[in-house]
C-alpha cells in the first residue's frame, strides 16, 4: 500500500509521522509552496508539531492534490471539514477510481451537511466499501511525543480495514478495528460539540463536580441520538465477542465513543475545549476563532447536528444549547442555567 495525505495541520502531521515511522513512503499535500520548501530544508513542519523531524527520503511533498491521488493507493483525508468540498470539487473524478479513502476528518461538511462518505458518494459515486474512518481517542500532540495512544479504524471491508490499521500500528500506537462507519463518525462530531460545552462551563467557572455530570449526561445524550439513528455498539458494558488475545470481550463503545468524548472534554490539547473556554469567558465567536488560529470543528458541527436532529428528534438539550450559544447569541450563562436544570 502506498499512502497519500491531504492536510498538513497537526493531525495530518501526526499521521505522516506514524506512517513514516513504519517505513512507508508517503505523498503529502500542502497548499503552501514556502512551507514545502522549508520542510524540505529543515525536515519538520514549521506550523504544527514542529518537534517532529522527518526522514525526507520517505516523503514526496506537493501542492497538487491530483499528484497525491495519482500516486497513492490509500488517501488519508486530514483537511478540516469546511475545506473538503473546495479541495475535492476541482479534482478529476476518475482519479478516485480504485482508490481507498481513509477519513481522518472529525467534523461534518457544513455547506452540504454531510459526512465525508456521503459527500463522496454524491459527487464521485465513491463506493462505501472503499471508505474507511480513523478516529481516536488520540491527540496529535501525544503522538508527536510518542505517548501510548489508540486509534479506531472502521470499514465494511474487514480485510482491507485490517491491512490499513496494521500500517498505523507502532510501539506508541495501538489499533482497534470495527465496521461501524456511521457510528464512529457521528460520535466524533458530537464529542466536539460536547467539548465546546465543557470548555464553556470551565470558562463560566463551573467546577469538576459539575463537569463530571455534564460529560456523563453528554455521553447519554450521544447514545440516544446514535440509537435513534440506527447505530449499534453504543453502550459501555455491551460486548460482542471474545478476543482470544486479551481474554475479554471487545467493547467498541469504550474507546471510540466514551474515551474520545472524555479526552476531548478534559484535555488541555483539545481545541474545542479551548474554544469553548474562550466563549465562556466572554469572547465573541469570531474573536475566539481569530485568536485560536486553528479550526474548532465543534462550531460548525453544532449547527449541522442541530439541523440533522430536526429529523432524528433525539432529546439533546446540551448539544442544542451549545448551538444556541454559538449561533443564536444566547448568553453562555443563560444557556448553562438551563442546562443545570436538565442534568440528572
Amino acid at each position: 500500500m502506498t499512502f497519500g495525505i491531504l492536510g498538513s495541520g497537526s493531525w495530518g502531521t501526526a499521521i505522516a509521522k506514524i506512517l513514516t515511522d513504519n517505513g512507508q513512503h508517503i505523498y503529502w499535500w500542502n497548499r503552501n509552496v514556502k512551507t514545502i520548501d522549508y520542510m524540505q530544508r529543515r525536515r519538520h513542519n514549521p506550523h504544527y508539531l514542529s518537534m517532529v523531524y522527518f526522514d525526507m527520503a520517505k516523503i514526496t511533498l506537493t501542492t497538487s492534490v491530483a499528484e497525491v491521488l495519482s500516486h497513492a493507493d490509500c488517501i488519508v483525508i486530514a483537511v478540516p471539514s469546511a475545506y473538503i468540498a473546495p479541495t475535492f470539487l476541482s479534482v478529476d473524478k476518475n482519479l478516485l477510481k480504485g482508490k481507498k479513502i481513509i477519513s481522518a476528518v472529525k467534523g461534518i461538511l457544513p455547506e452540504q451537511n454531510l459526512l465525508l462518505n456521503d459527500f463522496l458518494k454524491n459527487e464521485f459515486d465513491f463506493p462505501l466499501q472503499d471508505y474507511f474512518a480513523v478516529l481516536g481517542p488520540c491527540h496529535a500532540e501525544e503522538v508527536a511525543a510518542e505517548k501510548l495512544s489508540y486509534l479506531t479504524f472502521s470499514g465494511i471491508d474487514e480485510m482491507a480495514n485490517h491491512e490499513i490499521a496494521m500500517n498505523f500500528k507502532t510501539d506508541y500506537l495501538n489499533t482497534v478495528e470495527n465496521n461501524d462507519i456511521y457510528g464512529v463518525q457521528f460520535a466524533a462530531i458530537l464529542k466536539n460539540i460536547y467539548a465546546v460545552g465543557a470548555g464553556i462551563a470551565h470558562g463560566l467557572d463551573y467546577g469538576d463536580n459539575f463537569l463530571s455530570v455534564l460529560i456523563a449526561n453528554s455521553a447519554d445524550e450521544m447514545a440516544g441520538f446514535l440509537k435513534l439513528s440506527g447505530i449499534q455498539n453504543i453502550e459501555v458494558g455491551h460486548t460482542e465477542h471474545l478476543d482470544p488475545e486479551v481474554h475479554r470481550k471487545i467493547n467498541y463503545a469504550a474507546s471510540v465513543y466514551l474515551g474520545d468524548l472524555l479526552v476531548t472534554c478534559y484535555s488541555l490539547y483539545s481545541r474545542n475545549r479551548t474554544f469553548g473556554n474562550m466563549i465562556g469567558k466572554g469572547y465573541a465567536v469570531k474573536s475566539a476563532q481569530i485568536e485560536m488560529s486553528m479550526v474548532a470543528e465543534g462550531y460548525n458541527a453544532s449547527k449541522c447536528m442541530y439541523s440533522i436532529n430536526q429529523l432524528v428528534k433525539a432529546d439533546m438539550p446540551i448539544a442544542e444549547t451549545v448551538y444556541k450559544i454559538l449561533w443564536e447569541n444566547m448568553p453562555a450563562a443563560e444557556g448553562f442555567s438551563y442546562i443545570e436544570k436538565t442534568l440528572i
